[in-house]
C-alpha cells in the first residue's frame, strides 16, 4: 500500500488550473440561480426586513467574491462559512415561503447553493486558498480538523456565527428595538470569537520548503517545527501498530508517519493549560486532508517515501 501511495503523481495542471475557476464561477452564479428562491422566501416579510436581508446578502456575496478572486487562508474561511449559509437560507426560504416558489426556482436555487457548498469544502479548494499566501518555492497542504471538533462543535459554532451576524439587523429592521440591539451587540461579539476559532483551523498545515518540511499546527505544537531533509529517513502511511508520537488530534483519515534519523526537539501544546510539554522524538504522526498529495510532494522534494 505504501508503494502505491508513494507513486501518486502531483495533481494534473488542468485540474489545478480549473478548480479556482470552478470556485469563482459557482460563487459568481449563486445570486442569479438562488436569488429568485430567496426572494420568494422574503416576499411576505415587511419591506424593511426584505431590504435589510437583501443588502446583507449582496454584501456577503461581494465580500466572498473578492476572497475567491484573490485566494488567501482568510478567504477560505469566509467561503466555507458563507456557502453552507446560502444553502441553509435556501432551505429556510422553501419552508418559509407562503405560496411557495415554483419547482424550477426551488431546484435551481438549492442546486446552486449545494454546488458551491460542495466545491467550498473540497480538500483541493483548501489547497488553492492556503497556497495563495505561500512564499517562493513553498507548498502548503492543510491538516485535517480534529475529530472531536468535526463530531459536532464546528457545526454548532458555524450556526451560532451565522445567526449572530444575521439576527440583530433583522430584528432591528422588524422594529423590535430592544431585542434587536441586544442581539446585535451580543451576536456580533460572539461571531467575532467564533470566526477566529473557525479560521484557526485553516491555519494548520504541513509546508514543504527547500530545506525540508515544516509542521505548523498550533493545536499540537507551540511553534512550527522544521524537519530538515537531511534529517528525514522517510515519510509513509502510518502502520496500524505504530507507537510514534501522535500529533493528529484524533483527526479522521489516513495518518502519515514521519521517521527521522535523529531526535528533534519540539514543544507540544497542551490544550486547556498554560504550560507546554517539551520533548524529542524520531517518529511522529500527522493527518493531512490530502495524504496522497503530501507523499507526492515529498517525493518531488527528494524526501524518501514508503
Amino acid at each position: 500500500m505504501c508503494a502505491n501511495l508513494a507513486a501518486v503523481p502531483p495533481a494534473a495542471p488542468s485540474v489545478a488550473t480549473a478548480l479556482p475557476w470552478l470556485v469563482r464561477l459557482s460563487w459568481l452564479a449563486l445570486p442569479f440561480a438562488a436569488g429568485p428562491l430567496l426572494a420568494a422566501g422574503l416576499h411576505e416579510r415587511a419591506e424593511a426586513v426584505r431590504t435589510t436581508a437583501s443588502v446583507g446578502l449582496w454584501l456577503v456575496w461581494a465580500l466572498v467574491l473578492v476572497a475567491v478572486l484573490v485566494p488567501r487562508p482568510v478567504g477560505l474561511t469566509a467561503l466555507r462559512v458563507a456557502a453552507p449559509a446560502a444553502l441553509a437560507a435556501g432551505g429556510a426560504a422553501v419552508a418559509g415561503a407562503g405560496e411557495g416558489p415554483t419547482t424550477a426556482v426551488t431546484v435551481a436555487g438549492l442546486a446552486a447553493a449545494a454546488l458551491v457548498t460542495v466545491v467550498a469544502l473540497l480538500p483541493e479548494t483548501g489547497a488553492v486558498f492556503v497556497n495563495g499566501a505561500a512564499y517562493g518555492d513553498e507548498r502548503r497542504l492543510l491538516l485535517r480538523a480534529p475529530g472531536p471538533v468535526l463530531a459536532g462543535p464546528i457545526v454548532v459554532a458555524w450556526a451560532l456565527l451565522v445567526a449572530g451576524v444575521a439576527t440583530g439587523p433583522l430584528l432591528l429592521a422588524a422594529g423590535i428595538w430592544v431585542a434587536g440591539a441586544v442581539a446585535l451587540a451580543a451576536g456580533w461579539a460572539v461571531a467575532v470569537v467564533l470566526a477566529r476559532a473557525i479560521h484557526s483551523l485553516a491555519e494548520r498545515w504541513v509546508v514543504f520548503v527547500p530545506a525540508g518540511m515544516v509542521l505548523k499546527d498550533h493545536l499540537a505544537l507551540v511553534d512550527p517545527v522544521l524537519f530538515r531533509r537531511v534529517d528525514i529517513e522517510a515519510l509513509r502511511p502510518a502502520p496500524a501498530d505504530t507507537d510514534a508520537l501522535d500529533l493528529t488530534a484524533r483527526s479522521p483519515g489516513l495518518a502519515l508517519e514521519l521517521l527521522l534519523l535523529e531526535k528533534v526537539p519540539l514543544l507540544r501544546a497542551t490544550p486547556g493549560r498554560r504550560e507546554s510539554r517539551p520533548g524529542k522524538t524520531t517518529r511522529l504522526l500527522f493527518t493531512p486532508t490530502r495524504p496522497g498529495a503530501v507523499l507526492a510532494e515529498a517525493r518531488r522534494r527528494r524526501i524518501a517515501v514508503g
